[in-house]
């Protein structure tokens, strides 16, 4: 039996399958959603998340899949907004029970195949807000300095009558944090290639030290990852 799961963009699945290897769990990080940055899963985001699960029902019929994980962000939405998506999305394509919290499984089926499987979601955040930058901001493992600086940026910014939204600082703060603060000087003259968003899988690669894998803002993720194991 294999268990799989579907997240939203590249970086997720690279961030998801480095905490899959430290819990030692056997689940398969499916190709991503590719939902877009800006939108609240909605009107063509829609779309593809039905796309994918129809993806997924053909393979229920030719793999022995056990146990299905979604993992979106939940950005300004609330945890009920996200349920009522994705529960949508799940009635367009299965037949199942309705999907009324987070980390709890349901039943999921095809009756033209009578096919079975179990399905559980779970929306990244950061005390009920935010994305993946805002989670690894809040497990940084190193002086942070560099990136700690643009709150003074952000300030001036606002004295000046300009805004930057959340989302979009918390990516800055980001990319700051692993290209000054935590690159080598060996890494420098590649800064691009190894320190940067962008290179994520390299980041995950060579630089898991940057992250507090055991920082209480990955409890609920890590009890979402063990119902798989």
């Amino acid at each position: 039996m294999s268990n799989i799961v579907i997240v939203e963009s590249k970086n997720d699945a690279i961030f998801m399958k480095a905490m899959v290897k430290k819990l030692n769990c056997d689940i398969q990080v499916e190709t991503p959603i590719y939902i877009h940055d800006y939108e609240c899963l909605e009107g063509l985001s829609e779309t593809k998340l039905i796309t994918t699960l129809k993806a997924l029902k053909a393979d229920l019929q030719k793999k022995d899949i056990e146990k299905i994980g979604i993992i979106i962000d939940i950005d300004t939405c609330s945890e009920q907004e996200r349920l009522k998506f994705v529960d949508k999305c799940i009635k367009q394509v299965f037949e199942a029970e309705s999907l009324s919290s987070t980390k709890q499984f349901i039943d999921i089926c095809t009756t033209d195949h009578g096919t079975n499987a179990k399905l559980a979601c779970y929306f990244t955040n950061v005390g009920g807000k935010g994305e993946l930058e805002t989670l690894l901001k809040a497990i940084k493992a190193r002086d942070s300095t560099y990136a700690d600086c643009l709150d003074s940026w952000k300030t001036c910014l606002e004295s000046q009558g300009k805004q930057i939204n959340q989302k979009e600082f918390d990516k800055f703060w980001i990319s700051n944090y692993i290209r000054f603060d935590t690159c080598l000087n060996k890494e420098q003259k590649q800064a691009g290639r190894k320190c940067s968003m962008s290179e994520f899988d390299y980041v995950m690669e060579h630089k898991k030290d940057i992250w507090d894998w055991d920082n209480p803002a990955l409890d609920d993720l890590k009890e979402f990852f063990k119902l798989f194991c």
